[in-house]
């Protein structure tokens, strides 16, 4: 017996062709920030398809909103290391 249910990344990929006429429409440099999206998005898929959600965006922008706050965190730990700012716990 098969699957009756498409698996979230199908969801995603078929979400990534019907946005690809918006894509199209984007500057050069925006194409590659809109590729990036998905690629988070893809990031957080098996825990999307766990949520297993009637409407595969919301999970899609959850998952990309993550994915920038990971990246805001880790930026924040560089500027705080380069600025001198770490606390070592030495007292």
């Amino acid at each position: 017996m098969g699957r009756t249910n498409p698996t979230f990344r199908d969801l995603l990929r078929a979400l990534e062709r019907r946005w690809s006429d918006y894509r199209r429409g984007l500057r050069h440099r925006d194409q590659e920030r809109f590729d990036q999206l998905f690629v988070d998005a893809a990031d957080y898929a098996d825990a999307a398809g766990y949520l297993n959600h009637d409407e595969p965006f919301q999970p899609v922008l959850f998952s990309i909103c993550l994915a920038q706050q990971r990246r805001i965190d880790e930026l924040r730990e560089r500027v705080d290391v380069l600025e001198g700012h770490v606390d070592t716990g030495d007292g």
